[in-house]
């Protein structure tokens, strides 16, 4: 039994699955909560057969080596495993791997040093990813570690689409540049699309739509991302729960110089107070969804502006790729919300994309073909599987 354990470090929390991965099963799950905190929360839950048994501890986790600690002691208890030792390897996610990493890369000190100098481009993100990477190794020092980047799949993007209009000296000296992220969510949909088609990935022409409470899309072209919405940050892009998106830089200076915020108070703003729950007051989209209904004006003004962006870079990437085999809807929203998928594909007939209403509406969390039969461009849900990606990576790194 090939195990692997997959692990998801953030600043106070640690989520974690285990897999088989001689039938990509999952044996555990869960998360540590509220790390460093006086009531902390580990969720754990055994995957036996069809039946998942869960169990919950409230006590204080003091850091993160507890809280891996704890991991690895409810793992045996549970007969996950027997012993850590058992793992073939370990795989971690790290946000942003900057230009230096375009695979995933077998973890030694260079590596761990590399991502700690990319912590200027990901302050909110990295940090959390290198603690639980030096705590892991400490742990498990005799296993393979993996780092598997959201950046990765992006790097095949081309200048003239990851380049900002900027003095050259910014992206020499200081790598300013487009990065995009989710890219592991966009080459997993991608490769179930291609299985979902029966066409190999590489003839393949795709839109992945990842929709959760961050949200990018990707325009895909035989298998290579060539574009993508988020750019040097997650900031960039779709609307989001709580980010902004697109928008014009002025405003930034204007915010400066009217309100008196500061950088950390605009940047504070702009990623926790904005997109959708600074237009309604709610980042929820069910949420959004029940103010609407209420016919409260401002969440269906979110919910339009929502739309109007995805529409706008489906069109975009439509016309970046030139052709277009199908729009593959994922993330939270992507697979549960059939009105956002309508209002998405709606008005879009004249670039051979058509919605079946009934097939949307009955849409589940399986894989499933939402378009018309006339359409030209099929419309797929795709649950994504960010985890299991990272373990089929890390598996096919220390191979």
């Amino acid at each position: 039994m090939i195990k692997v354990l997959v692990i998801n470090s953030g600043s106070s929390s640690i989520k974690y699955q285990l897999f088989n991965m001689d039938g990509e099963v999952v044996l555990a799950s869960g998360v540590v909560e509220r790390i460093g905190e006086r009531h902390g929360l580990h969720k754990h839950r055994l995957h036996r057969d069809n039946d998942i048994i869960e169990s919950r501890y409230e006590q204080c986790v003091s850091d993160h080596r507890a809280g891996l600690s704890r991991i690895g002691t409810l793992l045996r208890e549970s007969g996950a495993v027997s012993e850590l030792s058992e793992l073939c390897a370990i795989g971690h996610r790290v946000v942003h791997g900057g230009e230096s990493f375009r695979e995933p890369s077998l973890i030694n000190s260079e590596v761990l040093q590399l991502i700690r100098d990319r912590i200027p481009l990901a302050p909110l993100h990295n940090p959390a990813n290198v603690m639980g990477i030096e705590v892991a190794l400490q742990e498990a020092p005799h296993i393979p570690q993996v780092a598997v980047f959201d950046t990765a799949f992006h790097h095949s993007i081309p200048a003239h689409a990851y380049r900002y209009a900027l003095p050259e000296w910014l992206y020499t000296e200081h790598s300013v540049r487009r990065y995009g992220f989710h890219g592991t969510s966009h080459r997993y949909v991608a490769k179930q699309a291609a299985s979902c088609l029966g066409k190999p990935l590489e003839s393949l022409n795709l839109i992945t739509l990842h929709l959760g409470n961050g949200a990018s899309a990707a325009a895909i072209a035989q298998g290579q991302s060539v574009d993508t919405s988020m750019g040097m940050t997650p900031l960039e892009g779709l609307i989001m729960g709580s980010r902004c998106g697109d928008m014009d830089p002025a405003i930034h200076f204007y915010l400066g110089r009217s309100t008196g915020l500061d950088y950390d108070e605009i940047e504070s703003l702009l990623n926790k107070e904005s997109g959708m729950k600074g237009i309604c007051g709610a980042n929820d989209m069910r949420e959004v969804h029940r103010l609407a209904d209420a016919g409260e004006p401002r969440a269906r003004l979110a919910l339009d502006m929502y739309c109007y962006r995805i529409k706008k870079y489906i069109g975009a990437y439509y016309a970046v790729l030139g052709r277009l085999d199908a729009v593959v809807f994922t993330g939270g929203i992507g697979e549960n919300d059939a009105w956002v998928r309508e209002q998405c594909c709606t008005g879009l007939e004249a670039l051979g994309i058509r919605l079946d209403a009934e097939k949307n509406a009955a849409a589940d969390r399986e894989t499933l073909d939402i378009h018309r039969e006339s359409s030209s461009v099929c419309l797929l849900v795709i649950p994504t599987n960010e985890e299991l990606e990272i373990a089929l990576q890390a598996v096919s790194c220390i191979n």
